[in-house]
């Protein structure tokens, strides 16, 4: 068997920001499997005649399983063709990367792992602020806003989030923030926290929103709209 698969981080949309291996992998590929964003100006660097199966998840909207679409991958490879999976910002980052290894690895079907620009760092960017700041931000967080039913994960280090030194960066945290706000406050979290909406990034959509975390709390709660969006708060987040 000569199948292959490679998981290829497409960065936060831009396609200007793809590295070159992720490129060069896109255009030897037979087969494309590619979240929701992923697809677009990205998917014009494949090969002419490569099959291209959009896999996205998107909160609300009729979604493939996750066991759809590791079967695909390894039904692909056991063609023998090459395939690129392709994730949106890094594969790495609340990607369901593992689920997808795992899969490969029982088939005894070989992979590799190219980085992407994770959102977080593009969001940042696109704000014009860095993600430390020397002295009064010296830690980063990730963190998803929601679990595998929708709702606000019930095992985070809610004393961790809630320090008002550290950067964090919420994924896919629209619709739980204020739930989340509530328990931070409760901990310590100043409400005039400085906070930014991040939505589209990198896309001729993006919208870039400062604000605090009290503010965006009672802004989300009354409409979060449907465009995907990374929340950042933390002193680094003052302009």
């Amino acid at each position: 068997m000569t199948g292959f698969v490679s998981f290829v981080g497409s960065g936060p949309g831009d396609p200007e920001l793809l590295t070159l291996k992720a490129v060069d992998r896109l255009k030897r590929a037979d087969a494309v499997l590619f979240d929701d964003l992923s697809s677009g100006p990205i998917l014009s660097h494949a090969r002419s005649g490569a099959d291209l199966v959009g896999v996205g998840k998107r909160a609300g909207r009729p979604s493939p399983k996750q066991h759809h679409v590791s079967r695909l991958l390894v039904e692909y490879a056991q063609m023998d063709q090459r395939v690129v999976r392709l994730k949106s910002g890094d594969s790495g980052l609340f990607g369901r990367l593992e689920e997808e290894l795992v899969a490969l690895r029982e088939a005894g079907i070989p992979y590799e792992i190219i980085p992407g620009i994770p959102s977080a760092c593009a969001a940042a960017a696109a704000a014009g602020i860095p993600l430390t700041r020397r002295l009064t931000a010296r830690r980063v967080q990730f963190v998803t806003g929601h679990d595998v039913s929708g709702q606000l994960p019930q095992d985070l280090d809610l004393q961790a989030l809630a320090d008002p030194t550290a950067s964090t960066v919420v994924f896919m945290g629209k619709r739980t923030f204020p739930k989340l706000l509530d328990a931070l406050t409760e901990r310590g979290l100043p409400p005039e926290t400085p906070a930014i909406l991040a939505e589209s990034v990198s896309s001729p959509e993006q919208s870039i929103q400062r604000t605090t975390v009290a503010a965006l709390a009672e802004q989300l709660a009354q409409e979060i709209g449907d465009k995907p969006a990374l929340i950042l708060f933390g002193p680094f987040a003052e302009g």
